[in-house]
């Protein structure tokens, strides 16, 4: 038996949230006993080898299919369910992210397993004990996930991605049986977004957003001014997508981007539950906040009081002042 992980890659190039799953798939082949594989679907999966092995993955299994140039939910799903048919594997482990439970959740419905979406803890056996992440992150839950096969995906940033010693995997190719159903749903086109600085949001080590207290869509000026002078993307809530003040893709939260930089600055944000789900892999958050209760019930590291109008071009000044530009 072995565990198998279930990797999203970027034309080949394994990215951190690839790095998280084979990181915590490692540990878990090792604790019980079996070696770590993985699999890729679409072009330039073979590149990945190298960067995989470097996660103590033995074999990386790849599916070429003409059907899977592009992301395909059901065909990759189809995919996955076949090569498991093979490899008889203890668990298959994915990628909290939307694609990653969006492909183990048709796994599920194909094979009739169940699935533990959002996992933050798992110990392996007969009956895994797990402990995941339950209504955008305002809930623990423990449980006993019992089966032959366990499916589980991994909540964002909760396991850092830690490569091992490099090392070469085996490469095995093979073209799964796809039908027309499986490839009904898949994308065609692809827009790429970003801020106008080319700072990702998903992966910025600085992210700076504003909520319903920037007031306007003009009122984002101090953030993203300070955005600039920190080299930092700009987010926001929820609630100023709804308002139109700022794109979707711009949103941080249950609904939005999950992100994990070193800071966040927060300004104007209630703190929501399902905004915080979305930033609870930041290392430190810093908030700026006209109401004090809002700062004292929310999971913020430092807070200061004060309206961000003012509070940032103050914060900008003192940068410049220090050379900053």
């Amino acid at each position: 038996m072995v565990v198998l992980a279930v990797l999203e890659h970027d034309a080949g190039a394994i990215g951190d949230v690839a790095g998280q799953v084979l990181s915590f798939g490692a540990a878990y082949a090792a604790e019980a006993g079996m070696p770590l594989h993985a699999v890729v679907a679409g072009p330039g999966g073979e590149t990945a080898a190298e960067q995989a092995g470097a996660f103590g993955v033995a074999t990386l299994h790849v599916a070429e299919h003409d059907g899977l140039r592009s992301y395909a939910p059901q065909a990759i799903a189809r995919s996955v369910v076949e090569l498991m048919s093979r490899l008889s594997p203890a668990a298959v482990i994915g990628a909290g992210s939307e694609r990653g439970n969006e492909v183990l959740a048709h796994v599920g419905a194909i094979t009739e397993l169940p699935l533990a979406a959002n996992c933050i803890e798992v110990a392996p056996g007969e009956a895994a004990q797990l402990t995941r992440i339950r209504w955008g992150g305002s809930l623990l839950e423990e449980a006993r996930m019992r089966g032959a096969i366990k499916l589980l995906t991994l909540a964002p940033h909760s396991f850092a991605a830690r490569p091992a010693a490099a090392a070469q995997p085996a490469v095995e190719r093979f073209t799964p049986a796809l039908s027309d159903a499986d490839l009904a749903v898949r994308v065609i086109e692809r827009a790429q977004t970003q801020t106008g600085d080319g700072v990702s949001l998903a992966s910025a080590n600085v992210v700076v957003s504003g909520g319903r207290g920037a007031g306007s869509a003009a009122g984002f000026a101090p953030i993203e001014e300070l955005a600039g002078l920190l080299g930092a993307a700009v987010g926001c809530s929820r609630a100023v997508t709804i308002a139109g003040w700022r794109p979707h893709t711009d949103q941080v939260g249950q609904t939005g981007t999950k992100i994990a930089p070193e800071i966040y600055i927060a300004c104007g944000i209630s703190g929501a539950t399902q905004h915080m789900a979305g930033c609870k892999g930041a290392k430190r958050i810093l908030a700026v906040n006209t109401d004090p209760e809002v700062l004292n019930n929310a999971d913020f590291d430092y807070a200061v009081i004060g309206d961000l109008h003012e509070v940032l071009p103050a914060i900008s000044a003192e940068l410049r002042k220090a050379g900053v530009t």
